[in-house]
This record gives structure tokens, sequence and C-alpha cells, in this order.
């Protein structure tokens, strides 16, 4: 398997999900402006990340290929023990991340690398700002009982890493539940291990 990254983004948590599945991989990190070549539009026709290559197919979208990973290496428990409940519930905490929490950060990359540039943009940043905020209430309150949203690591905590990567960068201040999650998932050696071949820094000290 090929998985074409770009560090930081959320092709990243796809990253994570390989290195904790197991199996053989490579990883192509690409740039902004290499995922509008060719060669890259050819594999990936909207020009973003992920793109994942096993042979001859060729996957989009992180929850296909979370899935598709999984399937891949059904030992990894990436999906739990593979009932039908644990696996739905899994994809439950990955639809939270991809349908709820992904999009809220949207307008804030709209408007330049991380919110606004000017005062005219303030007002856009702060609503995002909020919305982040509101949106990331319902996973701290998940996490008041549980090490992981599902009740077991699944590639939905590799999203919601990402998605706390960036909210620390944006200055949102984590809730407690939150915080300790995200201390928890960085000292991870397999994560460690994907910010260190991405060029990336922990978010968390410690």
């Amino acid at each position: 398997m090929k998985l074409f990254c770009q560090p930081g983004a959320c092709s990243t948590s796809d990253h994570i999900v390989l290195e904790w599945a197991g199996g053989p991989y490579e990883v192509k990190l690409i740039t902004r402006e290499f995922k509008q070549t060719p060669e890259y539009l050819e594999l990936n026709p909207a020009g973003v990340v992920p793109t994942l290559v096993d042979g001859d197919f060729v996957l989009t979208q992180n929850p296909a290929i979370y899935g598709y990973i999984g399937d891949k290496n059904p030992d990894s428990g990436l999906f739990g023990d593979g009932s039908v409940e644990q696996r739905a519930e899994a994809n439950r905490w990955i639809s939270y991340v991809s349908s709820d929490l992904h999009p809220v950060f949207k307008p804030l990359f709209n408007s330049g690398r991380y919110g606004g540039s000017g005062d005219c943009e303030a007002p856009v940043r702060d609503a995002a700002i909020a919305n982040i905020e509101r949106t990331l209430e319902f996973a701290e309150q998940r996490l008041a009982d549980r090490e992981w949203l599902a009740g077991f690591r699944s590639p939905a905590d590799a999203y919601m890493y990402i998605t706390l990567r960036w909210a620390t960068n944006l200055k949102v201040e984590l809730k407690p539940n939150l915080a300790a999650y995200l201390k928890r998932i960085e000292a991870d050696e397999q994560v460690r291990k994907v910010l260190a071949d991405e060029g990336l820094d922990p978010v968390t000290s410690g």
C-alpha cells in the first residue's frame, strides 16, 4: 500500500492508521502544489488528500481508507473485535469527526492558513472558533469515562487527533478530558514515529 499524504493534513491520520495496522506500507509526502499536478489528479481528480494506492486499486476519502486498511489487517484491532457492534461503534465516531468536526475548520482554512489575516476576517474566525468549541464538547463528554472514542483504539482516534492538532494551533483551549486524550495519543510511540517521518512536532509537552 502507498499513501499520498500532506504532512499535518487529515491524511496524517491515515498514516497513523497504517502504522497502527502493522502491515507493510509506504508513504509519499506531498505538497499542496503537488496535489494539482497531472500525476496526482490522475489518481485523485479532486486534488485533495488522502489517496491510497494498492496495486491497481486507488481509494480516496478517509473513512473508506480506514475501512480498507482494517479489512486488509483483520488482526490489527482497528475495529475492535471485528463484531458488527464494534465496527459500527468505530464508524460512528469516524463519522462524527468526518461529518461534524472536520467541516467546522473549513472557514478558517478557506480564509487563510489559520483564519483572519485582517480585521475584516475576525468575525469569521471568532464564529468558527466558537463552532469548533461547541462541536468538541460532544467528544469531551464522551471521554469522561473512557480512554478512546469507541471504547477501544480505532481510526476515529487518529482522525480526532489531527483535528485536535489543528485546534491547538488555533489556540483553542481544550477542556480537561480532551487535553488528557491529546497527550495520551502523542505518548504513543507509533504516533511519534509518524510525526517524525512527516517532520511534525508534537503539540503537547512531556
